[in-house]
Formats: structure tokens, sequence, C-alpha cells
């Protein structure tokens, strides 16, 4: 026989309320804002997110019933009914319904369907992502997913499942994406993935016999690509060299920087000396060895620290090399370890594992014989500067060093991180298409530069570790960097004459014979790996000054941090493959 009761919660103790005893029993009494005189049991609560304060036990307003259902198990159910009546009277039907269950009347799931619609949306969207929590799910994902959803609950004012309409979502969506006066309007992607999240979290509730069927799976998704907001570059040669050395050189730079008075008057200025009357002079590309030299005369007395910065550039210099010629995403960088990198093999790589990888695959990721031996010098400063900074010789005696040990420090604000070595480079941030750049640019110049090079579309597909090769073809390669010139050029010359018999004079002597030119992709790419394949390490002590100037003089670099074999056709074998048997990440 089942029952219905009211549960009891716990409220903060009001403002002003007096606490006294009664039979050995704490009380507390207060006054409504109407007037009236309540009271309360003072209760401390043993367990929860309010442990050991002291709080009010209050009972809640609505009946919750209580009984037995069709598969013998004792539930309890929130009837919404502040009448104990009403209450007793839905406890009829549940118990007539586990009668019906018991009897082979309904199934159990349909029972389970009706019982859920009775739970409050709320609960039911907190174990959904209490489900995504404990499948591993990426953090930043589950907590993107879960503010999505509470927002179209919030604004749809939904209660139960039930309440999930495709009319309703569908018309929530159309008003997002028009433009507003206090907010501005939502592209289509963002709106695909407010989409996604409900559609995910409606197929979870049919997984769970929660709902019969999906009430948002006929609602389509919108073509991203009619309203684009956001699109990558990749960076040129000459741009990431420049890139490479402000990047090295800027930590320790920003300390060397010169004041400037905030005012145009410079003499009040001086006279006041009031921090907030200058500001630092903003970094340029043709001072960056000036700055740095500042940094040392005013930093002569703390060497620790300037040997910190020092190598901070060296890790930031490295990341950036590192993303552009491996093609791994800012959330793989992050989580590279000492204990996954090979690099006396004779296939130096990194293997991923498959919990960090966008795609769950853990493929081994090949790397360039120059990147090679500069995280290899990373790898011995790590173990010989283990507790302390200055220790980056390669002479230093090594300690051992766990595989756990984070490879590099990849922050999460990276962003804002290129964005100041993008500005201090002379780089803009935004071209004349529109297009931007951004950490996961550096994957579409990673991209661009194998199109560059002359490697088949399908490796490249492998390279960039792509589902299709029209997501590596036509969305990270940048047409701009591309020789079409050079391609229309290698075309065959054809004449328009109405002389035939000089026509065919110019075909006998081969003047309209089709010779391929240089833009040619080379089929089979050279095996050796000597070579042009030494570039300029990340780790170098000092720029020399010459490398230093205006942004005209670097169009084309006298030695480029990046080899002429990286973007031209004298490119490496690329298929060369790991020893790992299920390494996926260069296959054909």
């Amino acid at each position: 026989m089942g029952t219905v009761f009211k549960r009891t919660s716990t409220k903060p103790l009001p403002v002003g309320a007096e606490l006294f005893a009664r039979k050995g029993q704490r009380f507390a009494r207060w006054t409504t804002p109407k007037g009236k005189t309540r009271t309360a049991a003072v209760v401390v609560p043993t367990e929860g997110q309010f442990v050991g304060q002291e709080r009010i036990a209050v009972e809640t307003p609505t009946y919750t019933a209580k009984f037995r259902d069709g598969a013998g198990y004792v539930r309890t159910v929130a009837t919404g009914c502040k009448d104990e009546t009403a209450a007793r009277v839905v406890l009829a039907e549940l118990e007539k319904r586990a009668e019906k269950v018991r009897s082979g009347i309904i199934t159990k799931s349909e029972d389970a369907m009706t019982i859920h619609q009775h739970t409050p949306l709320t609960e039911h969207v907190g174990e959904f992502i209490a489900t995504m929590r404990a499948a591993g799910r990426d953090v930043d994902y589950v907590a993107e997913t879960k503010r999505m959803i509470e927002r179209v609950v919030r604004e749809l004012s939904l209660r139960r499942l039930s309440d999930i309409r495709p009319e309703a979502v569908e018309r929530w969506l159309a008003q997002q994406t028009m433009p507003q006066a206090d907010k501005p309007a939502m592209g289509a992607r963002t709106r695909n993935s407010y989409l996604v999240a409900l559609r995910t979290f409606c197929r979870w509730c049919v997984e769970r016999d929660r709902l019969p069927f999906d009430p948002l799976a006929k609602l389509d998704r919108v073509d991203e690509r009619s309203d684009c907001r956001r699109q990558r570059r990749a960076l040129t040669e000459a741009e990431l060299s420049r890139l490479l050395i402000v990047a090295r050189l800027r930590p320790l730079a920003e300390y060397g920087r010169e004041t400037m008075p905030k005012s145009n008057n410079a003499a009040e200025c001086l006279k006041s000396r009031k921090r907030a009357s200058w500001t630092y002079k903003p970094l340029t590309f043709d001072k960056l060895n000036a700055a740095v030299g500042r940094a040392h005369e005013r930093l002569k007395d703390s060497p620790e620290f300037i040997a910190q910065m020092e190598r901070l550039g060296i890790e930031r210099a490295l990341i950036y090399k590192l993303a552009v010629t491996t093609g791994l995403r800012k959330s793989e960088l992050a989580s590279l370890t000492v204990g996954q990198l090979d690099l006396d093999g004779d296939f130096p790589h990194v293997r991923l594992n498959a919990a960090d990888e966008k795609n769950r695959e853990g493929n081994s990721i090949p790397l360039r014989r120059d990147v090679t031996d500069e995280l290899r010098e990373w790898v011995s400063s790590l173990r010989a500067g283990f507790g302390n900074v200055l220790a980056f010789r390669r002479d230093t005696f090594a300690t051992a060093l766990p595989t756990s040990t984070p490879l590099l420090n990849v922050p999460k604000a990276f962003c804002k991180i290129l964005n100041r070595d993008l500005k201090a480079a002379g780089i803009p941030k935004r071209d004349d298409r529109g297009r931007t750049i951004d950490v996961h640019a550096l994957r579409h110049t990673f991209g661009t530069m194998l199109s560059m090079a002359g490697v088949s579309p399908r490796v490249a597909q492998a390279a960039m570790r792509h589902s299709s090769l029209d997501l590596t073809m036509n969305v990270y390669t940048d047409p701009r960097l591309l020789d079409v010139q050079g391609a229309v050029e290698s075309l065959p010359e054809f004449t328009l004459t109405n002389d035939t018999a000089e026509s065919r004079q110019r075909i006998a002597a081969g003047a309209e014979t089709f010779v391929p030119s240089a833009v040619t992709p080379t089929v089979t790419p050279a095996a050796d790996f000597s070579g042009d394949l030494q570039s300029t390490p990340v780790t170098y002590a000092a720029i020399p000054s010459e490398m230093i100037g205006s942004p005209e003089t670097h169009k084309t670099p006298g030695k480029s941090t990046f080899p002429r074999s990286f973007v031209k056709g004298d490119q490496a074998d690329l298929n060369r493959r790991p020893p790992d048997p299920q390494s996926g990440a260069l296959t054909n």
C-alpha cells in the first residue's frame, strides 16, 4: 500500500531569526515580510553541500507519492499536488499502472516512461551531465553542453520532458539567428551546436527509457558554409619565421619596454610622476633586440628570473614549431608527456593517447629530424633542470624524469599569448579577406604547406588525421598560398589561327607539345632525410641583429626557420611508418 507525504528540505537561517531550545530541540523563530511569525527546527546537515552549517528544516509545498512499482522496487514520485486528496488520486493511478505491469498488460519500459514524465526536467539534465562525466568526456565540452541545454530549458520555461516540442525549439533557434538590440545574431555553427546538444540529450532519454522517441529528430541543421563567421588563414613562411623570433624573445623583452606618457602634455606627466600618468610603449619587431638588452640591464641582479624568461620563450617557440610541423591540436599538445616521445628510433614520432585525440584512435605522429633534435634537447633540459630553472645545458647531469611529466605547458589562454606575439611581429590578425589567425590556424598552416610541397591529397589527409578528403583540401588548405598561376602556366600552348597549313607546321615542329612545368607535384618523394631537413632551431641563444629588421626585409628571409624542403618539392618520404602496427597516422 502506497502513501503520500511531504518531503523535508533545508534552507538558510532567515536574517534576524531568534534561536531557542524546546525539549532538547533547537528552533528558530522569525517574522516574514508580511508580518507573520514562523517557527522551524534547526538542523546541521552531516553530508551534502551544506555540511556543518546551521539551517532550518521546512516541508515542501507539494506531496510526494511512495509506492512499489511493477518490478517490485519501491519508488518515490513527485505528484506536484499541494492538496493531499489530489496527491492520493495520482498515487492510485501509479499503483494501477504497476498492477498492469505485473499482469503483463504494459511493459516495464512503458511504465518507466510514464513515471519519468513526472520527474522535473532539471533532474533529467543533471543525470545526463553526470553520465557524460562518467564516460570520460572532455570537461570543457561537458560544461558547454550543460550551459546550452540549461539556457534553452530556462528561456523556454520547460518543466517536464513532455514540454520539449520541436515547434518551440525551432522557433527559439530562429529567433536567436535574428539580430537583436542587446546581442548579436547567433551564427549557423552556434545554432547547430545548440541543436546537437538538445538532440544528444533527447537520444539519451530514449536510450534510458525516459522518452518513447526523439521529439527533435526531424529538426535539421543549417548550412554552416552559408553563414561562416570565422574563417582561418595559413601563415606564410616569412610570417612563421617572424613569429618564432618574437615567441623566443618577447617574454624577456616585456621587461625592457620603454615608458611613455598617457597624455600629450609630457611636462605634466613628469611633474606628477604617478603610475596612472604613464604607460609602456608597445613592442615592435625592429626594436625587439633593444628591449631584450634593456631587460638584461634592469634584471642583472636576478639571473634566475632572466633564465626563467628565456626558458619560457624557448618553450613557446617550440609549441608553435611543433604545432605547425605536426598539425597537432591545442588540446593534443597540452596532453603530451615525456613518455609519449620516441626520439631515438629510425622513425622519430610522438604517440597520442586515444583519450586525448579528437577521433579517439591513438595515432603516432611523425617528427621532422630538426624538431626531433630540439625536442631531445628540451627533454634533456627538463631532466637537468628538474627543480633548477638555470640548468638548461646539454652537459648538465641528467636526473631521472617521470614519464608522466608534461612535455610542454600550454595554458588555456594561449590564444591571448598568440595575439600578443602576432602584434609584436607585425602580423595582422585579420587579412583583407576577413580570415583570422588563432591557435588552430597553425594546423591550417600545416595542411596548406603539405599542399604547397606537392604532397598527394590522400597522404595529406592521413597526416591531418581527417575523416574526409574534402575537409583537408577545402577547409584546411589556404588557396591564396597555392601557386595557381604557375599551374595555369604549365598548360600546353594553343594557337588561334585560321591557317590550317601553319597549324600543321606548328604541330609537326612540336610547338604544341605539352611539357609539364616545375609546379607539377612530385609523384615519388625522395627518401633521403638528410640535407635540407635541418632548420634554424628554436633554442638559439641570441638572434642576429640582421634578422631584426623592418617587415619588408623578411618577405624573403635569408635563412628561414622553416626549410625550403617543407614547402617545396624536395620533401622527404612521408609514407615511412613508425614501428607501431596499430598506428593509423599515415595510412593509404
